[in-house]
């Protein structure tokens, strides 16, 4: 028997655990009756064993074994890294 890994695509809420960060994957469904969409979404604890995720990044995440007792994913790559460039709004900062 085969294990079929699920891959899910979600961003990285926190990462200020070590070798964890907190994933949010958003979902949209429809209702049955008015057929209205609705937003859902749901954090997930990923283990990242060399803390390259960082808050903002866009992340793919894999199932796997328990890792401890609330991990049971593990990052799989990172799509898009969110550099978190200071940015200045005085024109005299050098002064």
């Amino acid at each position: 028997m085969t294990k079929i890994e699920r891959i899910l695509e979600g961003k990285v809420v926190s990462d200020k655990a070590d070798k964890t960060i907190v994933v949010s994957i958003s979902t949209r469904s429809k209702t049955r009756y008015k057929g209205k969409t609705i937003k859902r979404s749901q954090k997930y604890l990923v283990h990242d064993p060399d803390n390259s995720a960082k808050e903002g990044d866009n992340v793919q995440i894999t199932s796997s074994r328990p890792i401890s007792k609330m991990k049971r994913w593990r990052l799989f790559k990172i799509q898009e890294n969110n550099d978190n460039i200071p940015v200045s709004l005085n024109k005299d900062d050098s002064k």
